[in-house]
């Protein structure tokens, strides 16, 4: 009897163990469960947010693009329908305007071949006169004889004339009165203006300069100067002037750079918002000339007219340190 109640405590005792240990089995196993749907659940959400972040990304620069893309349209007036050539000859001064205007024109019209040659204002003119140009550059006012044979003076732009000389010069400003000596030779030394014991070494254009002729005009010393050098370009002048002890020149605004040093004329530095003011007296007009009116010109002069005008060809303009004409 006794031990019948042994095996039957025993089995019992079994069976409350099995019991527990199942129960606790399942506890974990729910845990578990509980855990991977919860993770599952974040990971899917997660999941859901990046896609959904992902695609208001690509909207943006969907968006983006395609204003960009129109902007881009708006500013590219391409016309392919107009062609031919033309060809500008003059100024050496205009060399940087020209040649940037050339090359947005060609871009606007990529079947028009447009060039310029730089060989002086008066020759630029003369080839416009004989028809070997369509437009001559003058970096002047046209002649009353230019004018009595044909030539129509467009001013495109306005030009300040820089005076310059070396860096190591320590005069800095200059009067009206002592620049017109300097150049006709009655002040021939720079400690007469309280610069160093140096020679003056005045440097100039070569006759028929558009530079010259608007420099010594403006000076009213036509025919006086007392010049050491009379270089054919604007380039030649900057490098005499750069490399010479002492050198004075005049060059075109647009050509400035740190190789020399801008003398202030009265006080007043040469920049465009100088000149528009008229408070810098040495100022001088971009002409392009034609061969009659511009409305009589062929289609492709009148296009580069047109385009000279334009906002596209002021920005140019302007960019070439300038100064547009209204």
């Amino acid at each position: 009897m006794k031990n019948l109640l042994k095996k039957m405590t025993a089995v019992f005792a079994a069976a409350v163990l099995t019991f527990s240990l199942v129960g606790c089995s399942s506890q974990e196993a729910e845990t578990t469960a509980a855990a991977e749907t919860t993770a599952a659940t974040e990971t899917t959400a997660a999941a859901e947010t990046t896609a959904a972040a992902e695609e208001t990304t690509a909207a943006a620069e969907d968006t983006t693009a395609a204003e960009t893309t129109a902007a881009a349209g708006e500013t590219a007036a391409v016309n392919e329908d107009l062609s031919g050539s033309l060809l500008m000859v003059g100024s050496t001064s205009m060399e940087t305007m020209a040649n940037a205007l050339t090359e947005a024109f060609m871009v606007q019209y990529p079947n028009v071949t447009a060039s310029a040659e730089f060989v002086g204002s008066s020759a630029g003119i003369e080839s416009l006169l004989a028809g070997t140009a369509d437009i001559g550059n003058a970096s002047r006012a046209l002649t009353d004889d230019e004018k009595s044979s044909g030539a129509v003076e467009n001013i495109v732009a306005i030009d300040g004339i820089a005076v310059v000389t070396d860096t190591a010069n320590t005069v800095t400003d200059l009067t009206q009165d002592q620049l017109v000596q300097l150049y006709t030779g009655e002040i021939t030394n720079w400690s007469e203006l309280g610069g160093e014991d140096l020679p003056v070494v005045v440097v100039g254009r070569e006759s028929g300069s558009g530079t010259r002729s608007a420099f010594e005009e403006i000076l009213g010393i036509e025919d006086q100067c007392a010049y050491s050098s009379e270089l054919d370009s604007t380039g030649a002048v900057m490098a005499r002037v750069a490399s010479t002890p002492g050198a004075i020149g005049y060059v075109s605004l647009d050509v400035i750079d740190d190789t020399v040093s801008v003398f202030t004329l009265e006080g007043v530095e040469a920049n465009a918002e100088n000149i528009k003011s008229g408070d810098y007296f040495l100022s001088r007009p971009f002409v392009m000339a034609t061969n009659g009116e511009i409305s009589e010109q062929n289609e492709v002069v009148q296009a580069w007219f047109d385009f000279v005008a334009s906002d596209t060809g002021r920005a140019v303009i302007e960019e070439a340190g300038l100064i547009n004409v209204d």
